[in-house]
């Protein structure tokens, strides 16, 4: 893992940001608080490096399989460290750091297809593409070595330099993926840089940046991208979401409530594309709520370290504090907590897994995102009313529906305003297909071949044809 900076009897000692363990609540360890200031020679550096990367396709593609197994390599370290400073399993960690050396080892593969276009004009026009030069990718919290490399891999593979910002709750494992990949891509291609606000809204703002690519919550996007229209840069922005599932009447609710259950708290409910609200036939509402109470209620819960832990802490003390006042104004709003519904006692960031009924559905556990380990279940009465429902908030990220008869649900799902939608599973994802969302969950689409051709433009040559000539 870096180590902080020496400092010295005639310097006072650089600033630093501390790092808590959302296990205990305590600091363990901490990173560069860098100053926004100090960007101007980063990207500086990147903007010199783009030059020798982007013009040497087959040294990049294999610079990134190179990068993918030192990922691999060092997944004993990487993963034990984003326990201790995210809280999710150990488990879940090294697969986060195989999903990251996996996105490398894709991109690595992909090039952007040369097209001619023949319109019967007297010339050959060829569609080209060039890099964009330096990126940023700002990264949140929840999954930051997966989400650093939704950002990196792709711009990298185009040709593009990376800035890499993580959130400052979870700095030391990216810093510790840089100095893995610092041994195998050329110098200042990839950048990671630490630090408290404004040093994100700098990156973002800053005229050197040709492409920002943001995760996060919605009012931070609106200023990435008010920040980056300054400097007429592109943006990706992945806003969030607050994606329902949709249960038929003639689902078996026995046999989907693991599945689920886990697509709704896995990571402790902080994953974006997380289920946020089941809505079950009136009939069966009663059956849902029971099969997924008991399952909160005898889930292990605890520090990520311990091997017996299925699910860890809420990552930092503001999203306690959300998850927490979210919750109660829903119970004082009319709502039951059929498990759950409180914080947990002794130390760490830890809240009780909570199933809510009766919950009246313009409360904010239901038309905002909780993000945090909270699933209220409504019961409806039609189904055109529960589609309405799916629909009636300002998040189109994802959504699920579950039945019996795949071809139905298939024809329900149809009818759900987001960028992706399950059936009979949720939040599951190929590095193939393209993820984004509509209305406020974001703008611009990452994934698969998408996600390369976004961090591109198109270059057009047009030639005479002999006989013009």
């Amino acid at each position: 893992m870096p180590t902080p900076e020496a400092g010295s009897a005639s310097a006072p000692r650089a600033a630093r940001l501390t790092v808590v363990d959302p296990a205990t609540g305590e600091p363990f360890d901490d990173a560069p608080d860098q100053r926004p200031e100090e960007l101007d020679a980063v990207v500086e550096r990147a903007r010199r490096a783009w030059t020798g990367w982007r013009a040497d396709p087959a040294a990049r593609t294999t610079a990134l399989r190179a990068a993918a197994d030192a990922v691999e390599a060092a997944g004993d370290d990487l993963a034990p460290l984003l326990t201790r400073e995210q809280g999710k399993p150990l488990a879940e960690s090294y697969a986060e750091v195989a999903r990251t050396a996996a996105r490398l080892r894709y991109f690595a593969g992909l090039t952007a297809d040369v097209r001619r276009i023949d319109d019967g004009r007297p010339v050959h026009s060829e569609v080209r593409w060039r890099s964009l030069g330096p990126v940023a990718g700002i990264v949140p919290w929840n999954f930051p070595l997966q989400l650093a490399a939704a950002k990196f891999a792709p711009a990298l593979a185009a040709g593009n330099t990376v800035v890499l910002k993580p959130s400052p709750y979870t700095p030391l494992a990216t810093r510790l993926l840089g100095s893995v990949l610092a041994g195998v891509l050329p110098g200042d291609v990839l950048t990671v840089v630490t630090g408290r606000e404004p040093l994100g809204a700098r990156l973002a703002s800053h005229p050197g940046i040709r492409h920002v690519s943001f995760t996060g919550s919605v009012p931070t996007g609106r200023a990435v991208a008010t920040a980056a229209a300054a400097s007429l840069t592109r943006i990706t922005l992945e806003l969030g979401g607050n994606d329902a599932a949709v249960l038929l009447d003639d689902v078996d609710v026995e046999r989907i409530a693991d599945r689920l259950f886990w697509a709704a708290f896995r990571n402790c409910g902080q994953v974006c594309m997380a289920v946020k609200r089941v809505y079950a036939p009136a009939r069966l509402h009663a059956e849902v709520v029971e099969a997924l109470a008991h399952r909160a209620k005898t889930v292990a819960v605890g520090s990520g370290l311990d091997p017996g832990t299925r699910l860890g802490p809420v990552n930092n003390a503001p999203q306690l504090a959300r998850v927490e006042q979210i919750t109660r104004r829903a119970v004082e709003a009319g709502a039951r907590a059929a498990a759950g519904g409180h914080r947990l006692d002794g130390p760490g960031y830890f809240f009780a897994p909570t199933i809510l009924t009766d919950v009246p559905p313009d409360s904010p556990v239901v038309t905002e995102e909780q993000f945090g380990p909270v699933l209220p279940v409504l019961p409806y009465r039609t189904l055109d009313e529960a589609v309405d429902a799916a629909n009636g908030t300002g998040f189109g990220l994802g959504g699920s529906v579950w039945g019996t008869d795949p071809d139905r649900a298939a024809a329900v799902a149809d009818r759900l305003e987001c960028g992706t939608a399950w059936i009979n599973h949720h939040a599951e994802l190929s590095l193939a297909q393209p993820f984004a969302g509509t209305k406020d969950s974001g703008v611009g689409v990452a994934g698969g071949p998408w996600g390369l051709y976004g961090n591109l433009r198109p270059f057009v040559v047009h030639r005479l044809r002999e006989e013009n000539r």
